[in-house]
């Protein structure tokens, strides 16, 4: 027999997930982030979810296997790698806990102990991508690499494109790593 599931095929999750979804598709709010050329090409209409429980069971629906560039989601992981690794007295020596005001990529650092305010704006996150163990600059993309694949569950890569997309714009993300050495 062939045809669509019937909903007593799906558990009650899935069929949340499936309402969640049906009910969210239609959503065309915001726009996509044009300041950086190649993710201005992503489109707007790809929604997908998908959920993976603790004992490692995957709930998926929509477009959850297109693949995205995960920007600044980076950042708390990152974040919360440098501290299992150093331990919170060392993070906090490079970057703060408190909130800014400002807007994500603002280049202001508190004043009085000289770092940026806290880890999820640009500033912050940099300090801590900074702290990433190894002894050459590949060694430490290799490690960042290898941390957001184990939290994604399988092997990432660094999308060249939108790497040199980054590169060629991201004048003012060097200007704060600039300011982070001064």
């Amino acid at each position: 027999m062939t045809g669509k599931p019937l909903a007593q095929d799906y558990s009650p999750f899935e069929l949340y997930l499936k309402t969640l979804h049906e009910a969210l598709i239609g959503v065309e709010e915001g726009e996509v982030a044009s300041y950086i050329p190649e993710l201005a090409k992503a489109s707007p209409s790809s929604f997908g979810i998908s959920f993976a429980t603790i004992d490692g069971k995957v709930y998926s629906i929509g477009d959850y296997a297109t693949e995205f560039s995960i920007q600044s989601v980076s950042k708390p992981f990152s974040y919360g790698a440098a501290l299992r690794m150093l331990g919170s007295e060392k993070v906090l020596r490079r970057v703060g806990v408190e909130p800014t005001g400002e807007a994500f990529n603002s280049i202001v650092l508190d004043q009085k102990n000289n770092r940026p305010f806290n880890p999820m704006v640009n500033a912050g996150a940099i300090a801590v991508s900074a702290l990433t163990p190894g002894d050459t600059h590949q060694a430490r993309i290799d490690n960042m690499v290898q941390l957001f694949s184990a939290f994604a569950g399988r092997e990432l890569t660094i999308d060249e494109s939108v790497y040199r997309s980054e590169a060629e714009t991201g004048h003012r993300n060097r200007a704060i790593e600039v300011v982070r050495f001064v």
